[in-house]
Protein backbone atom coordinates (compact mmCIF):
# COMPACT_ATOMS: atom_id res chain seq x y z
CA UNK A 1 0.00 0.00 0.00
CA UNK A 2 1.48 3.60 -0.50
CA UNK A 3 0.02 6.74 0.14
CA UNK A 4 0.28 9.86 -1.37
CA UNK A 5 -0.60 13.43 0.95
CA UNK A 6 -1.42 16.38 -0.74
CA UNK A 7 -2.58 19.64 0.69
CA UNK A 8 -0.10 21.31 2.83
CA UNK A 9 1.30 24.84 3.37
CA UNK A 10 1.44 27.67 5.13
CA UNK A 11 -1.58 29.73 6.15
CA UNK A 12 -2.21 32.52 8.25
CA UNK A 13 -3.62 32.16 12.05
CA UNK A 14 -7.52 31.21 11.89
CA UNK A 15 -7.31 30.22 8.15
CA UNK A 16 -8.71 26.84 6.15
CA UNK A 17 -6.06 23.84 4.76
CA UNK A 18 -7.43 20.85 2.99
CA UNK A 19 -5.50 17.56 3.05
CA UNK A 20 -6.01 14.91 0.71
CA UNK A 21 -4.16 11.67 1.03
CA UNK A 22 -4.86 8.78 -2.23
CA UNK A 23 -4.35 4.99 -1.30
CA UNK A 24 -2.74 2.62 -4.36
CA UNK A 25 -1.60 -1.02 -4.29
CA UNK A 26 -3.97 -3.96 -3.06
CA UNK A 27 -5.61 -1.85 -0.53
CA UNK A 28 -9.38 -4.19 -0.48
CA UNK A 29 -8.04 -4.92 2.84
CA UNK A 30 -7.68 -1.18 4.17
CA UNK A 31 -10.38 -0.86 7.00
CA UNK A 32 -9.60 2.64 8.55
CA UNK A 33 -7.81 5.69 7.54
CA UNK A 34 -6.68 8.71 9.40
CA UNK A 35 -3.99 11.32 9.57
CA UNK A 36 -1.34 11.86 12.65
CA UNK A 37 1.10 14.74 12.90
CA UNK A 38 4.38 15.30 14.93
CA UNK A 39 5.33 19.01 15.71
CA UNK A 40 9.49 19.67 16.42
CA UNK A 41 10.21 17.98 19.72
CA UNK A 42 6.92 16.11 20.57
CA UNK A 43 5.56 12.72 20.14
CA UNK A 44 3.12 11.89 16.45
CA UNK A 45 -0.35 11.71 17.87
CA UNK A 46 -3.35 11.46 16.29
CA UNK A 47 -5.38 13.75 14.79
CA UNK A 48 -8.67 12.52 13.36
CA UNK A 49 -9.73 8.55 12.16
CA UNK A 50 -12.19 7.08 9.97
CA UNK A 51 -13.32 4.00 9.42
CA UNK A 52 -15.47 1.79 6.73
CA UNK A 53 -18.33 2.03 8.90
CA UNK A 54 -18.10 5.72 8.84
CA UNK A 55 -16.57 5.83 12.68
CA UNK A 56 -14.73 9.05 13.63
CA UNK A 57 -12.70 9.78 15.90
CA UNK A 58 -10.87 13.53 16.80
CA UNK A 59 -8.47 14.33 19.40
CA UNK A 60 -10.02 16.87 21.55
CA UNK A 61 -8.02 19.87 20.36
CA UNK A 62 -9.30 19.90 16.94
CA UNK A 63 -12.78 18.28 17.54
CA UNK A 64 -14.71 21.60 16.51
CA UNK A 65 -12.18 22.73 13.58
CA UNK A 66 -11.32 19.54 11.64
CA UNK A 67 -13.45 17.56 9.76
CA UNK A 68 -12.39 13.77 8.38
CA UNK A 69 -14.10 12.21 5.40
CA UNK A 70 -13.43 9.34 3.37
CA UNK A 71 -14.49 7.86 -0.10
CA UNK A 72 -13.40 4.70 0.52
CA UNK A 73 -14.16 2.77 -2.55
CA UNK A 74 -11.85 5.49 -3.89
CA UNK A 75 -9.51 5.18 -1.37
CA UNK A 76 -9.31 8.31 -0.26
CA UNK A 77 -9.23 10.44 2.34
CA UNK A 78 -9.71 13.74 3.61
CA UNK A 79 -9.33 16.68 6.48
CA UNK A 80 -10.70 19.63 6.56
CA UNK A 81 -8.84 22.24 8.99
CA UNK A 82 -10.81 25.35 9.74
CA UNK A 83 -9.69 27.92 12.08
CA UNK A 84 -6.06 27.01 12.44
CA UNK A 85 -3.45 28.28 15.22
CA UNK A 86 -0.22 27.74 15.44
CA UNK A 87 -0.19 24.62 18.31
CA UNK A 88 -1.60 23.22 14.60
CA UNK A 89 1.78 23.67 12.96
CA UNK A 90 3.47 20.19 12.33
CA UNK A 91 4.35 17.55 9.91
CA UNK A 92 1.09 15.37 8.70
CA UNK A 93 0.81 11.97 8.03
CA UNK A 94 -1.86 9.48 6.04
CA UNK A 95 -2.04 7.01 7.76
CA UNK A 96 -3.86 3.37 6.63
CA UNK A 97 -4.95 0.56 8.84
CA UNK A 98 -4.61 -2.42 6.86
CA UNK A 99 -6.49 -6.27 8.13
CA UNK A 100 -4.25 -9.20 8.22
CA UNK A 101 -6.66 -12.29 8.99
CA UNK A 102 -10.20 -12.35 10.85
CA UNK A 103 -8.47 -11.93 13.91
CA UNK A 104 -8.10 -8.82 14.11
CA UNK A 105 -4.17 -8.03 13.13
CA UNK A 106 -2.99 -5.90 11.02
CA UNK A 107 -0.06 -3.08 9.96
CA UNK A 108 -0.38 0.31 9.23
CA UNK A 109 0.63 2.21 6.47
CA UNK A 110 2.66 5.89 6.34
CA UNK A 111 2.56 8.67 3.90
CA UNK A 112 5.61 10.52 3.56
CA UNK A 113 3.86 13.59 5.64
CA UNK A 114 3.07 16.88 4.25
CA UNK A 115 4.03 20.20 5.81
CA UNK A 116 1.18 22.24 7.71
CA UNK A 117 2.24 25.79 9.39
CA UNK A 118 0.26 28.02 10.67
CA UNK A 119 1.64 31.61 11.36
CA UNK A 120 0.85 34.15 13.72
Amino acid sequence: VQLEESGGGLVQGGGTLRLSCTASGYVNNIVAMGWYRQAPGKQREMVARITRGNSTDYIDSVKDRFRISADFAQNVVSLQMNNLNSEDTAIYYCNAHYLLDFEGNGVDYWGRGTQVTVST
